[in-house]
């Protein structure tokens, strides 16, 4: 099997009166129940999604350095843009780079030549403070109906997009008789957005190790997979989840047979040798 861990990078990208939004991002990490007036400045969610660009990325980017561990990071242009030293340990560290947008937006919302225009955007952005160009695409919240086909329009170096949920291995789609590559982004069950709404550490320890036992017996049986666990700065970066990463990371290094790989690496590896698995 392959893992890939995936750092979410979004703080400094959210909606927020602070730039000009009609609205504050209800994304923080608040109480139940918690309700300010979309008219009025959220400060304390701003301090929320701070946290993640102060203490977060970098108490998780450390873990995997320590690990010799290379993650993918999706990120949001302007998020990086607005922390530099994001990008510079990027490039020094080895990370590969996904673009998640130019910054927040319901990109359902927008026309086809907007969205065609902040895709591009992104790509520049990225290449910049990245010192090197996203590989793939994947949209903050959820692709429009137009986003697939302007991805593959757009083409190098966007070699794949994740909008996508619906397997265990990446795949090949038509684009209007261009074959555009899909590498599922299948972290739902263990993205850390779960331990901001009632699972503990521990559980989700256990929810990624029972996912990686079952994807490895089915890759042993002949059967390869692929598994990814999705991370924010603002959540699994706090010491406490952390501890959790740390966890998952120890127990798929132990089994000696899992390659932990950036998206990138995977997604060049289906494209040289996908024809062994097409009928799978």
């Amino acid at each position: 099997m392959a893992l890939n861990f995936v750092v979410n990078y979004e703080e400094g990208s959210e909606y927020s009166h602070a730039d000009g939004d009609a609205r504050n991002e209800d994304g923080a990490e608040l109480p139940a129940g918690w309700a300010m007036d979309s008219t009025d400045r959220d400060l304390c969610s701003e301090s929320v999604f701070e946290y993640g660009s102060r203490a977060g990325v970098w108490r998780l980017f450390r873990i995997f350095e320590e690990y010799g561990v290379h993650a993918t990071v999706f990120a949001c242009a302007v998020a990086i843009e607005r922390n530099p030293a994001v990008g510079e340990w990027i490039q020094r560290v080895g990370h590969d780079v996904l673009s998640h947008g130019w910054r927040w937006n319901k990109t359902w919302e927008l026309s086809r030549e907007e969205e065609r225009k902040r895709i591009a955007l992104a790509v520049e952005s990225i290449t910049k403070t990245c010192g090197a160009p996203p590989s793939g695409w994947y949209c903050r919240y959820a692709p429009s109906v137009n986003t697939r086909e302007l991805v593959a329009e757009f083409g190098n170096p966007l070699l794949y997009d994740s909008d996508s949920y619906n397997d265990d291995l990446p795949y090949f789609t038509d684009i209007q008789g261009k074959r555009q590559l899909v590498v599922p982004y299948n972290s739902l069950p263990y993205n850390d957005a779960r331990v901001t709404s009632g699972m503990t550490p521990s559980d989700y320890v256990d929810m990624c190790k029972r996912g990686i036992d079952e994807y490895r017996r089915e890759g042993l049986s002949g059967s390869p997979k692929m598994m990814s666990i999705g991370l924010h700065t603002r959540w699994a970066g706090q010491a406490g989840r952390a501890s959790a990463v740390r966890e998952i990371l120890e127990y798929a290094q132990g089994l000696g047979d899992v390659w932990i790989a950036r998206r990138v690496d995977i997604a060049q590896w289906w494209l040289d040798h996908h024809e062994e698995f097409d009928n799978r």
